[in-house]
């Protein structure tokens, strides 16, 4: 599954910027571009609300060998030569449409493999590492690509890595039943979202997961504009772009490996306060080291991920695991698309420092009210026993700290 996850996410990158370059050269228009560029996001909403129930009614190995074939005829579609640039963009969302339901399905059976447990812990902040990872790497590999193949080509490997992503998850993993009948799983909206906004504790368990990363993409988002502001050169900007990747995949990194269950548990709500809390470093305009400084302290707070991963999977039913990774990474990457809307929006009107400011205060507010509505859902212990779900149905260990 690892293999997969990556050969398939560096296929994504790859092809992004592969397909901007093709659309570019075939159009000479950069808003066309910027369009197959977007065209990777925009149809996440749609794509995850819509096929999040199939990720419990059908087998995961089944669904995620499907959805990379379904991505590879989509890429080799592409490469051909009479292929419409309306026909790529095409293409283009078809294989976003898809993306939440893999991402939920391998989410829901890495919990299969390797138990809801620490090593679910571990092994999610692996496959994020990984992802933060391959973006870096990514869109470094696929610029030098180009200088030895054309669009096309380089498009063309992309279904090549689909493909041995299926072939490694059709022949390296093992095949699940269905986690629920179809019957309980015919409605997406009812079934999941419903339970991940209806319930109390899982509501705020699932508002920390979308709301946090949604403040944290405005610094990003205006990072052009602000370095232009104080006067930085390309290397300086190329440099703060990277802070914030960097410090993320360094702070789990180290959280992982160094600091047991019960010390990251303890480290979580500081951790989550303190992400959009360093940004407010930003309020006084510094130069390139504070702001490099700032935004890998806010990389590194983001450990508080792993923690946030076991109590997420703790309160949701087993049945509906799979709906809920799926809706889980729909919000996620939905609600980081408005952040960096609303961010170039205000900065329309507001100087960049004071927008990332003003982001910084009402993310720090939202995430201790999140942080304070969590503590009061914590279900009571019992001495001698560990604490249980307050959830209908059957329950399992939660709780914000680890006793």
């Amino acid at each position: 599954m690892f293999a997969a996850h990556l050969l398939s996410l560096l296929g994504v990158v790859v092809a992004e910027i592969s397909l901007t370059v093709l659309v570019y050269r075939a159009t000479g228009s950069a808003l066309m571009s910027a369009l197959t560029f977007a065209l990777g996001f925009l149809p996440y909403a749609l794509g995850g609300t819509l096929l999040a129930g199939l990720a419990d009614r059908y087998p995961a190995r089944r669904l995620l060998v499907a959805c990379d074939l379904l991505c590879a005829a989509c890429a080799a579609a592409m490469v051909w030569p009479g292929t419409p640039v309306a026909g790529i963009l095409v293409l283009r969302c078809a294989m976003a449409f898809v993306a939440p339901l893999f991402q939920g399905a391998r989410s829901a059976s890495l919990a299969d493999i390797l138990g809801p447990g620490e090593d679910f812990v571990l092994g999610r902040s692996l496959l994020r590492m990984v992802s933060q990872s391959a973006q870096l790497a990514g869109f470094g590999l696929g610029g030098l690509l180009l200088t030895f193949l054309a669009p096309r080509g380089a498009v063309a490997l992309t279904a090549a890595g689909f493909l041995t992503s299926a072939l490694l998850l059709r022949l390296g993993t093992r095949d699940r039943p269905a986690r629920a009948a179809a019957t309980t799983a015919r409605s997406p909206l009812r079934g999941g979202l419903g339970v991940l906004l209806g319930d109390r504790r899982l509501r705020a368990l699932t508002l920390l997961c979308w709301l946090p990363p949604a403040f944290a993409v405005v610094p990003e988002a205006l990072l052009t504009p602000y370095a232009a502001g104080i006067g930085a050169g390309t290397g300086a900007l190329g440099l703060l772009m990277c802070a914030l990747p960097v410090g993320t995949i360094a702070g789990e990194l180290a959280a992982g490996s160094l600091l047991s269950a019960r010390t990251r548990a303890r480290l979580t709500a500081p951790l989550a306060a303190l992400a959009p809390l360093s940004l407010l470093a930003y309020a006084v305009r510094p130069g390139v080291p504070v702001v490099l400084a700032a935004l890998l302290l806010s990389g590194l707070a983001h450990a508080y991920a792993l923690d946030l991963d076991r109590m997420y999977v703790d309160a949701v039913p087993d049945e509906l695991r799979g709906r809920a990774m799926t809706l889980l990474s729909t919000g996620l990457m939905t609600l980081q698309g408005v952040g960096m809307a609303l961010a170039g929006a205000a900065a329309e009107f507001f100087p960049a420092h004071a927008v990332v400011t003003g982001a910084a205060v009402l993310g720090t507010a939202v995430v201790l009210l999140l942080l304070a509505e969590l503590r009061a859902t914590e279900p009571p212990r019992t001495p001698g026993r560990p604490a249980r779900s307050s959830r209908p149905g059957p329950s399992r260990e939660t709780g914000l700290t680890a006793k």
